[in-house]
């Protein structure tokens, strides 16, 4: 489907959510200054993608009681991951983008975005920035800076503003 897009003359554009306000800021953002006001006809072709974690990456090392909770955690994470598309859905819809293509892929988040870019040939990778300080950063792992040095393509990272009091 990518390569018909593209001869189409359509870029392709990925944009990486979770269930955080900063990914979906960053859709909405993206919605905003690349498509809104294009019509029925985008230059891009939107692909928002969602990393669902697995269950047994969730619950790790949690001892001989883990594998009696790995259904209850899964049943979350696809619950989840069922939200967090139905709100980027209402997000294009009250934005009027309708050629849109969901993905929910199991994975580790910067994997899977630089997987999805691979996959549909995609020009152009968003994502949110959650701001995190160096330390939580180093400990959590940061998949903005991950995926500007690993993915085959344009990075745009797209940070919420802070609030001004």
């Amino acid at each position: 489907m990518a390569a018909a897009e593209a001869a189409a003359g359509k870029t392709v554009m990925v944009v990486g959510i979770d269930d955080s306000e900063h990914s979906f800021y960053a859709l909405q953002w993206t919605l905003l200054h690349f498509f809104s006001g294009r019509g029925l006809d985008p230059p891009f072709k939107l692909v928002v993608v969602h990393a669902k974690r697995s269950a047994p990456s969730v619950i790790g090392l949690a001892g001989p009681g883990g594998v009696d909770v790995l259904p209850y955690v899964e049943s979350d994470l696809k619950r989840i991951a069922a939200r967090v598309i139905e709100k980027a859905k209402e997000l294009c819809t009250a934005n009027s983008v309708a050629d849109v293509e969901y993905e929910v892929v199991e994975g580790d988040s910067r994997n899977v975005l630089c997987e999805a870019v691979e996959k549909h040939h995609a020009d152009m990778l968003v994502v949110g920035s959650h701001g995190y300080g160096a330390i939580k950063r180093t400990v959590l792992g940061s998949v903005s800076d991950y995926c500007a040095h690993h993915a085959h393509c344009s990075v745009m990272i797209v940070k919420k503003p802070k609030p001004k009091h």
